[in-house]
């Protein structure tokens, strides 16, 4: 059995979601390759091929896969199926984008957000907002599997692959017209190791960021939101964490104002430490929570960075 890892990464090195595929992978076989696409990409497949457990590492760069259209990654894909009896993927934006049509294209059913590799054809995934987990067998001969970054630890450093040029496809009917990139000295949300998390009761957007901002400078962290947050427009999409935003699992999660409702759940319960701050006893986001403080986080925060020096 071959499995072809989809990397995920920033052109300049693949990023640990990257390593927790292969680590998935790796549960399903030991023969695993893994597939760089975009442009100017050397320097990606330089760095997955340092994945300790991948076999071989194959670059594929074309214009439209140097800006991820999911049309140019399937149809580089598709061709290099036939070598493969398993194609992974991380949960990512890009990752549920491309995934199900590559899964459409090789006519299989695919298999989204597994948290375990119990056999070849076998997995779990979460289901009704990761409050049941669900356990799937698939008898199609190719699977498509979507990873859920959060559920494997990252396969080391120290291999030596090789690397293989592959042709990489573009997209006729697509064009890329824009984009808007928001730039943060801030860690990416989804590899953070420290979240700071804030939610609706904060009660506008100039309070949230006079909130979160200074706490997350002090700690060196993410900031994310709850859904209503975002909806209420007191922070941007990018930074909605939950079943509908960004599953993450950081060493620190320090939730500020949210009440835990089970789609917000869904995407940290995961984290190592769980700090909340709400004035609500009995908010749902204690249940979870390792160190709960019942208190105003007007008074609670700025005692927080008093102690923080």
């Amino acid at each position: 059995m071959a499995v072809l890892v989809i990397a995920d990464h920033d052109g300049s090195a693949v990023r640990d979601t990257t390593n927790k595929t292969v680590t998935a992978a790796l549960g399903l076989s030991s023969d695993v390759d893994v597939l760089v696409v975009g442009q100017g990409a050397q320097a990606a497949a330089d760095s997955a091929a340092k994945i300790a457990g991948v076999r071989k590492v194959l670059l594929a760069e074309s214009a439209g896969l140097g800006h991820g259209l999911a049309e140019a990654v399937e149809a580089t894909v598709v061709p290099l199926a036939a070598n493969y009896d398993a194609i992974l993927t991380p949960a990512s934006t890009d990752g549920k984008n491309f995934a199900p049509r590559i899964a459409a294209k090789l006519d299989v059913a695919p298999i989204s957000d597994i948290v375990e590799v119990v056999s070849a054809d076998t997995f779990v995934r979460p289901i009704y907002a990761g409050n049941a987990l669900e356990t799937v067998q698939s008898s199609d001969a190719k699977k498509v599997i979507t990873v859920r970054p959060t559920a494997f630890a990252a396969a080391a450093e120290g291999g030596s692959a090789t690397i293989e040029s592959v042709a990489g496809a573009d997209a006729p009917k697509t064009a890329f017209v824009s984009e808007e990139m928001v730039k943060s000295d801030r860690p990416e949300l989804g590899a953070a190791k420290i979240i700071v998390s804030g939610g609706r009761a904060l009660g506008s957007a100039d309070e949230f960021h006079s909130v979160m901002e200074p706490l997350a400078d002090k700690l060196g962290a993410a900031i994310g939101a709850s859904r209503a947050a975002v909806d209420a427009g007191y922070a941007p999409n990018d930074y909605q964490v939950g079943q509908t935003g960004k599953v993450v699992a950081p060493a620190l999660y320090i939730a500020i104002g949210i009440s835990g409702a089970i789609q917000h759940l869904a995407g940290m319960k995961d984290s190592k430490t769980i700090v909340a701050i709400n004035k609500d006893p009995d908010a749902p986001i204690f249940q979870v929570a390792d160190y709960g403080l019942v208190a105003d986080y007007k008074t609670a925060v700025p005692e927080l960075l008093a102690a923080l020096g």
